[in-house]
């Protein structure tokens, strides 16, 4: 299979998705449009992941590729191919399908609980999860869902947490690509975006990783296997 990799800013990890498309021998195509403006071609890809990044889902004005990676997302979709957006990528979709993006109005760091929704456990994505579990977060926007979403999770801060369209288009706002090993690389070159939104996370950073990091590196991993199980 052919996958093709949106990375939103010089920041990016592939983490638990990347094993998972690795451990399926996937042939990834990269893209890094926020540098040469470059977007996939969705004759040429099986499937689409698009990751997060710092700036808005609506920050044309400074990101002038994002209204055709929105466009994109679609195009993905229209041919039934499985797309992913995670964090930023899900407020892509979203804006894609006619959801409204709204700035600042739902912070979250550090692992936080998310709840599926009745939808969301009969949903294949989250097959071998709980119906709750603690999984990465570190965002402050959030979404409306747009018409016709099914929405499959939820969180006390941001409610739409995860959502589909379609067969195999998912959007999470949570990071389940975000491993231990990835979250600790975040702290080292990142670590006052936690803190913005968690004051006391240097000193709790440490008793949550050691609470919730395995617990989550397992559900972010079943969780990527499944997507790419819909490829």
């Amino acid at each position: 299979m052919r996958i093709a990799i949106v990375e939103n800013t010089t920041f990016t990890h592939h983490g638990q998705v990347g094993v998972a498309l690795h451990e399926a021998a996937a042939r990834i195509g990269l893209y890094t449009p926020w540098s040469d403006g470059a977007l996939p071609d969705p004759g040429s890809y099986d499937a689409l992941v698009v990751f997060g990044g710092e700036q808005a889902a609506t920050d044309d004005h400074s990101h002038p590729y994002l209204p055709d990676l929105a466009a994109r997302i679609r195009q993905f979709a229209a041919q039934d191919k499985a797309v992913l957006g995670i964090c930023l990528g899900a407020q892509l979709m979203a804006r894609a399908f006619g959801g409204v993006n709204r700035l600042g109005a739902a912070p979250e760091a550090g692992w936080c609980r998310v709840d599926l929704r009745p939808e969301g456990r009969a949903d294949p994505l989250f097959a071998g999860l709980d119906g709750s579990f603690r999984i990465m977060q570190l965002h402050s926007d959030t979404f409306d869902l747009p018409p016709g979403a099914i929405h499959l999770a939820t969180s006390a801060a941001a409610p739409a947490q995860a959502f589909r369209m379609g067969r195999a288009c998912y959007g999470t706002q949570f990071h389940f690509e975000a491993s231990r090993a990835v979250v600790a690389d975040w702290n080292r070159g990142f670590s006052h975006v936690f803190r913005a939104t968690d004051p006391d996370w240097d000193r709790r950073y440490p008793e949550t990783e050691t609470l919730h990091g395995a617990a989550a590196d397992a559900a972010g991993l079943q969780l990527a296997r499944n997507w790419v199980a819909l490829i």
